[in-house]
């Protein structure tokens, strides 16, 4: 066994792969991705006619590659009265073939070093601000943000993003309070070393169901690296 494959980590190869298949498990939508690689700027309605499907099913195909970070669209102005059309392109052709999940170890070390100095509160204040930051430019970047939803729709949407970016996660919408469960933390080893990063979680929760049009939600988190059975982090109204 050579030192690459002793090197793998079985969380992160299959979030990894879990992400590739939300965003490419579907032959249509491996269609719509390799159209928008020879055309950048097509619109919903090229790719449609290209896949001879409905203009509704290629949109539901380019949000889920825009929520992956693999497409993004540019308004184009029109000649008719109405809203300006989105022009869709490829972000990175080279994303594909290297996954959505990207760890630097010495950034997890001055990430360490850091909250030890800040000590457990500020580290704490600091780890949600910087998650719910990170949460609305998510939701924003992937431009997913176009009308308010519900709390059950606002997390299945954001199961979807946080899967496409390598968490794993899953959403149950059948509770009382619908919840995401994140079965890969981006963190690894440093999470359990200091907790307080699983602040980062909720305030990423937070942020993104701000982004979505979703307010005056309670946002509670379980996480492992507390003692609990699974990172957990739901949404109540």
């Amino acid at each position: 066994m050579s030192s690459v494959e002793r090197d793998v980590d079985p969380a992160l190869f299959t979030a990894t792969v879990t992400s590739l298949t939300h965003s490419f498990g579907d032959p249509t939508r491996r269609k719509v991705y390799l159209f928008l690689r020879a055309h950048p700027g097509a619109t919903a309605a090229d790719l449609a006619a290209h896949c001879e499907v409905h203009a509704n099913v290629v949109r539901h195909h380019l949000e889920r590659l825009t929520e992956g970070g693999y497409v993004t669209f540019d308004n184009v102005r029109r000649t008719t009265v109405g809203r300006p059309a989105k022009g869709y392109r490829v972000v990175d052709e080279s994303a594909v073939l290297d996954g959505p999940v990207r760890r630097d170890a010495m950034l997890v070390a001055l990430l360490e070093r850091a909250l030890e100095h800040l000590g457990p509160e500020a580290a704490e204040t600091l780890a949600r601000e910087v998650g719910v930051e990170y949460g609305r430019t998510l939701v924003e970047t992937c431009g997913t943000q176009d009308s308010a939803k519900t709390v059950r729709e606002a997390m299945g949407s954001i199961a979807g993003l946080l899967t496409a970016h390598g968490f794993a996660a899953r959403a149950d919408l059948e509770a009382a309070a619908p919840s995401v469960t994140s079965d890969n933390c981006p963190f690894g080893a440093a999470a359990r070393e200091h907790p307080v990063l699983c602040a980062m979680d909720r305030g990423l929760i937070t942020g993104m169901l701000e982004a979505l049009g979703t307010t005056r939600v309670e946002v509670t988190l379980t996480s492992r690296a507390l003692g609990d059975e699974a990172c957990r982090v739901t949404a109540s109204a």
